[in-house]
């Protein structure tokens, strides 16, 4: 018999979007926040970079509204780009409360520069933002009496109409199953809200700067629930991520670059990027990334360089201590010597659809951060408005599950998990074996640059797949593994069908048979 816990609403993911959304619905809700393995493990603790906000004198809302617009190849929902851009300053000054310690010169916020963007408005704490929105978010979350924090809870499902012991057809989200890490047992967690926050699906890729955590689950359960996911073709590849035998996903921010870092090829140390756009080391990620990987391709590189060692010594440790330290040790003085880097995948632009109330198409469920669709992000993220999606997003839903509290209903008895019904495995190899498969035909497959060929192939090798893993979950006891295993299958599916279905090159989507951009920009939805 599984356990099952009662909150006003439960959060799924403890990073920025899910601690934001918590805190701001503590004043008046029992909130649980369930965290897959430890609270800082997500992909908010990782970010460098910072966070884009209008603050610069001669800096225009209007102007980052176009920054992203041209980055979205268009693609983005002009409404969700205003209403995020507007919003920003406003979640800068709440971290500021909070006790983020951003950067200051003269009493002012130091703001740095970065691709795309077309004036200084980074808002950042040295090169290490993410850690430190973290640490404040977590310090306020716990110690709010309303707050519950949960880490070491791996979310199988969602509870749905389905699951109630009577079914009334409503159709509505109720909480969600968890596996206990602990324990190994499933346990329920009930809400007359609940919100997803749980990342992205950057493991489906061999390559990727995402925490190891980043399988696709909420993207995955909402699909199963009965949840629209849209644009899921749309996968950012960092254009530098450390090229190192022995560290795997360490990004090298895209600021080095803004601060006047240039790309160079090793041995000539000739400056490639102004051959590809006038922007050079500025252009979007999509552009930078796909000139990389033509240069890696073409000359059969390993790896190209990255330089800031011409600006002065003190100028980049200072700038960049966190990275200048970790490079350090690996042997490489990033005052001296130029930084191997390659491109690896680094954000999910696609996800839930959403709308700017955070509200999904099922009753009862929310998104928020990189698991959502909201329509800020379009065919191309623009730097440093991720964790910027994430602030207003969680406050929006927030809002809106206050503002329609009495319209909620009370959870029905939700049956329990039935753990008779499977025995243990110990084919963990299987696990193994196959997640290493769709990590590695997805980034030989629905990488940067894609063909229908190469398409058409990854998808015959995920329908092979979901057919033994569903045998596989049908007759063994869940585990972590196993979930994410499932989840991440669900998602890499759902990322070639958005990629088969779209007949053009758009920001991230880029494919040999379809190379030119269509006069109209259109969603790519599926339904379930």
């Amino acid at each position: 018999m599984a356990d099952t816990h009662n909150f006003d609403v439960v959060v799924i993911g403890s990073g920025a979007a899910g601690l934001t959304t918590a805190i701001s619905l503590a004043e008046r809700f029992r909130v649980a926040v369930i965290a897959k393995g430890g609270l800082s493990e997500g992909s908010t603790a990782w970010a460098q970079g910072g966070i884009a906000a209008v603050l610069e004198a001669g800096d225009t809302f209007e102007s980052h509204i176009e920054d992203t617009m041209i980055a979205g190849a268009g693609l983005n929902d002009r409404k969700a780009v205003e209403f995020v851009v507007e919003n920003a300053p406003h979640a800068i000054a709440r971290l500021a409360e909070l006790g983020v310690p951003f950067n200051a010169e003269s009493g002012e916020f130091h703001l740095t520069r970065e691709g795309g963007h077309s004036h200084r408005r980074i808002v950042h704490v040295d090169d290490a933002t993410g850690a430190a929105v973290q640490r404040a978010l977590e310090s306020a979350a716990a110690k709010h009496p309303n707050i519950t924090l949960i880490p070491d809870r791996v979310a199988i499902d969602l509870a749905t109409g389905r699951h109630e012991m009577r079914y009334s057809g409503a159709g509505r989200v109720w909480g969600v199953y968890a596996v206990n890490r602990a324990t190994g047992h499933v346990e329920l967690f009930t809400g007359r809200a609940t919100v997803l926050a749980t990342g992205g699906a950057g493991r489906a890729y061999l390559f990727s700067t995402a925490p190891r955590g980043a399988t696709g689950d909420g993207i995955a359960m909402a699909w199963r629930a009965g949840a629209r996911v849209s644009n899921m073709e749309f996968m950012q590849f960092h254009p530098t991520c450390l090229y190192n035998v022995e560290v795997k996903n360490f990004l090298i921010t895209e600021a080095v670059r803004g601060e006047g870092g240039h790309l160079l090829l090793p041995g000539s140390g000739h400056r490639f990027m102004p051959e590809f756009d006038p922007r050079a080391e500025l252009a979007p990620r999509d552009i930078v990334a796909r000139a990389i990987d033509h240069e890696i391709k073409r000359l059969g590189l390993d790896h190209v360089d990255l330089d800031i060692s011409h600006r002065p010594p003190e100028f980049v440790r200072e700038h960049f201590p966190n990275i200048y330290d970790k490079l350090l040790g690996l042997g490489i003085d990033m005052t001296r010597q130029p930084i191997p880097v390659v491109p690896a995948q680094h954000y999910t632009c696609g996800g839930v659809v959403t709308d700017l109330d955070g509200r999904t198409d099922l009753p009862g469920l929310y998104a928020a951060g990189e698991v959502s669709q909201s329509g800020l992000h379009g065919a191309n993220r623009l730097a440093s408005n991720s964790l910027l999606e994430c602030l207003v997003f969680g406050e929006a839903a927030a809002r809106d599950i206050g503002a329609h509290w009495d319209e909620l209903p009370p959870p029905p008895p939700i049956r329990p998990w039935d753990e008779s019904r499977v025995t243990d495995s110990d084919e963990e190899v299987v696990i193994k074996q196959n997640w290493t498969e769709i990590r590695r035909f997805m980034w030989n497959y629905v990488g940067i640059v894609r063909t229908t060929k190469r398409l058409e192939r990854a998808a015959h090798r995920i329908k092979l797949l979901s057919e033994e893993i569903d045998d596989y979950y049908g007759h063994f006891r869940v585990t972590p593994d196993l979930i994410e295993l499932r989840n991440l299958l669900q998602t890499a599916d759902l990322i070639v069908r958005s990629a088969l279905s779209r007949k053009e090159s758009r920001g991230l989507h880029y494919i040999l048979d379809y190379p030119d951009t269509l006069p109209e920009a259109v969603d790519t939805i599926l339904v379930p």
